[in-house]
């Protein structure tokens, strides 16, 4: 691992996974929460910024409500991190008011980072709640959130965060001292990979299913977020929650846990939203020319559309496929899917005699477009 990747990291995303939070399902664990407050504040000391993404609200409402399983009724769910988060904030804010550190709670949903308003809003409270020496603890808004907005796992909010801020880093911590080569409680041969290329798709296919029963994540979400924190430039480092004074020994560019280096060109904040869009409303399929087109970093023009599949309104954010089905680019469409039905296939020159109108020559233009 190249301790001058991390050493030099100004800014950080600390992820902690439920199984931390709670010990495996047993309660808040105040002295673990305690002492992540003491390495934090050891690391504004030090000049560093910290946002702390945090699981554990279901998990602590669980136990404050007497369950011993996980509830699968959304409105179960929501309940449960209603009566959890109140714990959970509660015990940050007394772990850090020790040290002098004043903490803000920032709960998020998909929909607060696919308007492009909200997004932004976001982004500026961060910044503002940083520059104030405050730490943001940011968890998902599991009281509202629904199945069609939800982003599913902390690490993959975590990575959303690391780019909304322009993180440097993004350290996730788990009950695992890393990644293996296989899954190591199966495979007596498994070996921990102590640095890769995050995106690399053979991570993947080492990457196995959720480890315990307590959170919905599991180290493939770990990969998939390091390989979208990446293009934003941020290092991912994944490491045991458990060792003394992880995070701080891997701000120094301790050798921990596994590294997935990002080497990827900084995407600028407009293409970085479209990028983390999650949520997408409808599909454009491209033929090998607009493909090509594409990643020589040209506009797709509606002549290089064969179908366009799903609804959506001017200004939506569509996935563009490849003719095998492959996501290729995602971008914003000037034109809703009726109408851009009717122009696919055409040239840019017939769209007003097919539409009545035309707002642009381009389905999409380049600087409303990123690739995949």
């Amino acid at each position: 691992m190249t301790p001058t990747r991390l050493a030099n990291a100004k800014r950080l995303v600390i992820k902690v996974g439920s199984a931390l939070v709670t010990n495996n399902g047993e309660g808040l664990d105040l002295n673990a929460i305690n002492e992540w407050a003491r390495q934090i504040a050891q690391l504004r000391h030090a000049g560093r910024e910290v946002v702390l993404v945090s699981s554990g609200a279901i998990a602590c409402g669980m136990q404050r409500l007497g369950w011993s399983k996980r509830p699968k009724a959304v409105h179960e769910l929501q309940a449960c991190a209603a009566v959890g988060q109140m714990g959970l904030v509660q015990v940050y804010e007394t772990a850090f008011v020790r040290h002098g550190l004043a903490t803000a709670q920032v709960l998020l949903t998909h929909e607060d980072l696919a308007d492009r308003k909200r997004y932004l809003n976001a982004r500026t409270t961060l910044s503002t709640l940083l520059a104030l020496g405050a730490v943001p603890i940011i968890n998902e808004n599991d009281t509202v959130v629904t199945d069609e907005i939800k982003f599913g796992d902390n690490d993959t909010l975590g990575a959303l965060v690391a780019n909304l801020i322009d993180a440097d880093c993004l350290i996730i911590l788990t009950d695992q001292q890393g990644l293996y080569t296989a899954d190591p409680r199966k495979d007596p041969t498994a070996t921990l990979v102590s640095e890769a290329r995050a995106g690399d798709p053979a991570l993947e296919a080492m990457a196995g299913g959720a480890g315990t029963g307590i959170g919905t994540g599991g180290m493939i979400t770990k990969i998939i977020a390091a390989k979208r924190a990446a293009t934003s430039g941020s290092h991912t480092a994944i490491a045991s929650g458990r060792e003394k004074d992880v995070m701080v020994r891997l701000a120094r560019g301790e050798p921990l846990g596994t590294l997935l280096v990002s080497e990827t060109a900084t995407l600028s904040a407009r293409k970085q939203w479209l990028a983390d869009h999650l949520q997408l409303s409808g599909k454009l399929v491209l033929d090998a020319g607009a493909v090509k087109a594409l990643s020589d970093g040209k506009s797709l023009l509606p002549v290089g559309v064969v179908e366009v599949q799903g609804e959506f309104e001017r200004g939506a954010a569509v996935a563009c496929l490849s003719p095998e089905g492959k996501e290729v680019a995602r971008g914003l469409a000037n034109y809703g899917s009726s109408d851009a039905r009717r122009i696919a296939r055409k040239s840019s020159a017939e769209i007003e005699d097919l539409i009545g109108y035309i707002n642009e020559p381009e389905l999409i233009h380049r600087d409303n477009l990123t690739l995949s």
